[in-house]
């Protein structure tokens, strides 16, 4: 009996982190520790758009990275002056460890001067990643 109730408890407090987890998952947020960090065109390989850039820090056997990509692409296709770069982060870790990147794909969103304003873990959806470029200009 006493098994029994372990097993309940453990599928329980299980169930409870995976909804917390999905529903924290590709939330678009600011978080303090990004205040002030810029990032410039050297840094990232490419261009800054004229209104904000979307970064996007992949894997090579990253599943949600592939679905990510072409959310964040149909976005820079959809805003003007918005661009979509993509950083492989195993080749790119010194940027990955400076910009406290601990899973992909992680999502920054980058005003027009390169200030880091917000930051999504996770498959982030297409009216989320609009919302906040509206709030980065």
């Amino acid at each position: 009996m006493a098994g029994l109730l372990v097993c309940v408890a453990v599928l329980a407090a299980a169930s409870a982190y995976g909804v917390l987890h999905k529903r924290r998952s590709g939330r678009v947020r600011v978080r303090g520790r990004d205040d002030g960090k810029r990032l410039g065109a050297d840094r990232l390989g490419g261009e800054l758009g004229e209104r904000a850039t979307l970064v996007q820090f992949s894997s090579a056997f990253c599943a949600p990275c592939r679905a990510t990509r072409r959310v964040l692409g149909e976005v820079a296709d959809v805003v003007p002056g918005v661009t979509h770069i993509e950083i492989d982060a195993e080749a790119h870790l010194d940027l990955v460890r400076e910009l406290d990147i601990l899973k992909t794909p992680t999502v920054l969103v980058l005003d027009a001067d390169g200030r880091i304003v917000r930051r999504a873990t996770g498959r982030p959806r297409k009216a989320d990643v609009i919302a906040a470029l509206g709030e980065a200009v």
